[in-house]
């Protein structure tokens, strides 16, 4: 409740308390006393006290609780609208766990039947809008010369990774070899000329892992006819065997719509190169599970971290991923603090089991 209307019950509900304790007392002077009743009513006292001020101590007592039962009756209301919205803006649209808020709300929280309903009617838009989308990004994308768009990426992106490995790459190794072999012939004379070769080794070996981090975020976009969990561990197991990097996954078997299913898998490619590229992380862990009727990817790094408003070069993968989620009618949390690393969590509903569930015709 606001602070006028606050104040107008309080004001308002006192007055009234007032006047009817007035009435009352006037009524039983008149009746005790009809010559004098108006002089009773002022000069009767009680303790010292005339009896008038304990009418408008009384009132301003019982307005007073009047209008903090309200506030609280009103507080408690809005504590479950929001609750209630809070739980629709994540993307739980779970029909169990939405009828466990309106039946704790018929408990505790004194909403209309009415607010009810217009709650009711939110969810089930936002389902149907959910609903929407997913079929809209599972569509294929319209053809240019033959060629959908989709397709004119993935040729692109192989090519790219193509050409890298067969001369950036190749060129690194070799330059990697060589510095490491002319380390090992230097007899340790020329301290400076040593501690410069160790530099130049160095930066060659950041470029070679900077070389593998774009060549996985430049593998195929989508899965291949794969499965999503078979894809993603393949491509972990592919990062072990490449990049000295401490993973945990723990992969659920889900079935989605296959435009979901290549959108998912593109975003844990993107988010692993992310990590290669900026973090500096020594471990990352990968979770994939069904929970609620919704699907719950997360990723968590323990790098360097950064700041989530800043809009430098992995906050606009970041953004990338951001689009895809909404894109997919999910919702995506960031949380990142310096030297503590990162935490990406993605939640997508699983729109058929939520239909199955009753709400959608």
């Amino acid at each position: 409740m606001k602070q006028k209307a606050i104040r107008s019950l309080f004001f308002t509900s006192s007055i009234l308390v007032f006047l009817l304790l007035f009435i009352t007392m006037a009524s039983y002077s008149y009746a005790a006393s009809p010559q004098s009743w108006y002089l009773d009513i002022f000069t009767a006292r009680f303790i010292y006290i005339p009896f008038i001020w304990y009418l408008l101590a009384t009132s301003v007592a019982i307005g007073l609780a009047v209008t903090l039962g309200a506030y609280y009756v009103n507080k408690r209301q809005w504590q479950q609208i929001e609750e209630t919205l809070q739980t629709l803006v994540k993307g739980d649209y779970s029909k169990n766990l939405f009828d466990q808020l309106l039946d704790k709300n018929n408990d505790d929280y004194f909403l209309s039947d009415e607010l009810k309903r217009t709650l009711v009617d939110i969810r089930e838009k936002l389902i149907a809008l959910a609903n929407e989308v997913q079929i809209n990004s599972n569509k294929t994308s319209n053809s240019i010369n033959g060629q959908t768009k989709e397709e004119i990426l993935v040729s692109e992106r192989h090519r790219l990774a193509r050409e890298l490995h067969d001369s950036v790459s190749q060129q690194l190794f070799a330059a990697m070899m060589m510095l490491s072999a002319l380390n090992e012939q230097m007899d340790g004379s020329n301290e400076t000329l040593q501690r410069q070769v160790k530099l130049i080794e160095s930066i060659v070996n950041e470029a070679q892992s900077e070389m593998r981090a774009l060549l996985l975020h430049l593998r195929p976009v989508n899965l291949e006819g794969k499965s999503l969990k078979k894809g993603i561990e393949q491509l972990l197991n592919e990062m072990s065997t490449k990049i000295q990097i401490e993973l945990k996954w723990d992969i659920e078997d889900v079935s989605l719509m296959n435009g979901i299913e290549d959108h998912l898998f593109r975003i844990v490619q993107e988010l692993l190169s992310n990590t290669l590229r900026h973090s500096k992380a020594k471990g990352l862990e990968v979770y994939l599970h069904v929970i609620d009727q919704s699907v719950l990817l997360r990723v968590i790094d323990d790098g360097i971290g950064f700041n989530t408003t800043e809009n430098k070069a992995g906050n606009y993968g970041l953004q990338n991923i951001n689009e895809r989620v909404i894109g997919m009618g999910g919702t995506c949390k960031i949380i990142s603090f310096k030297n503590k690393g990162t935490s990406v969590e993605i939640k997508i509903p699983i729109m058929d089991t939520i239909e199955k569930g009753g709400v959608m015709v």
